[in-house]
């Protein structure tokens, strides 16, 4: 590597208990510094799955909302055996890092930005995301209609309803088709997210063992966050997925409650010769 900067990442692993590694990658994929305990190959794996997913969380960022700033601030992956966090590091770089489930997730966090604002010494600033870079020009995000009856899943139109701040939402399977989605989405829109999100979800098994060692690592969900919304990504039944979004000031806690009380009906209406649940 060049201009390597791993011995600026210790930092993560040393002072954050539970901490595993930490990696410092280039927009295009490339490794620009790791901790010790990562070989070569596992952190050029790990930098080119989180160069894609960032890539592609950033296109997602119409789903989360209209408006006109659409930063992407980071992106976390939850697995049953450790979580992996995705930051910007300056203009082209993104500083990731992976703890065991038990970490304090405020302190990894801002162990994560002090070392970025260190890390600017050697980096230029972070961008900032506009709606041009985040899935095309303003106002561009494919138009929304009111929906029909065969695509509308009314249990999660209830959930949108019933959850101040709550946006949109989409059933997806796992060859990247939509399923059914709330009123108000357009099957343009439904069927861009839906594409995104399976690669996401892709990306995001990839860094499996960057979270750390498991015989049967079990991927949770991936969340996106933004300046304006945010965007969860949660499994839905063996092969299918559920894609949500709210607004950034929206009650987190109370909206992925209602989310994963949803999931295990919507898995039962996916299973095989059970239909597809809809309105």
């Amino acid at each position: 590597m060049t201009a390597d900067l791993s011995w600026m990442l210790e930092d993560i692993v040393h002072n954050v208990p539970r901490a595993r590694h930490a990696v410092l990658l280039s927009a295009d994929g490339l490794p620009r510094g790791a901790t010790q305990g990562l070989a070569e190959k596992d952190v050029r794996t790990i930098s080119a799955a989180m160069a894609g997913m960032q890539s592609l969380s950033r296109a997602t960022a119409h789903f989360a909302g209209p408006e006109e700033d659409r930063q992407w601030n980071q992106t976390i992956i939850e697995f049953s055996h450790g979580w992996s966090f995705l930051i910007g590091a300056g203009q082209g770089s993104y500083l990731a890092a992976a703890a065991a489930p038990d970490v304090d997730m405020q302190q990894i966090s801002f162990r994560m930005h002090r070392l970025v604002a260190r890390l600017g010494k050697n980096l230029t600033s972070p961008p900032r995301v506009s709606a041009e870079d985040a899935g095309g020009a303003r106002g561009s995000a494919p138009r929304q209609s009111s929906g029909d009856a065969g695509f509308v899943i009314g249990e999660l139109d209830q959930v949108m309803s019933e959850v101040k701040g709550a946006r949109h939402a989409v059933l997806l399977g796992s060859d990247g088709l939509p399923r059914g989605a709330t009123n108000g989405m357009s099957r343009d829109l439904a069927d861009t997210i839906s594409a995104a999100m399976t690669g996401i979800h892709a990306y995001s098994r990839v860094t499996s063992q960057f979270a750390g060692v498991h015989e049967d690592p079990q991927w949770r969900q991936t969340v996106i966050e933004f300046q304006h919304g945010w965007i969860f990504l949660l499994a839905a039944g063996p092969d299918a997925f559920l894609a949500a979004a709210a607004e950034h000031a929206c009650d987190i806690e109370e909206f992925t409650t209602r989310l994963h009380e949803v999931v295990p009906r919507l898995a039962a209406a996916t299973t095989p010769g059970k239909g597809t649940g809809h309105a």
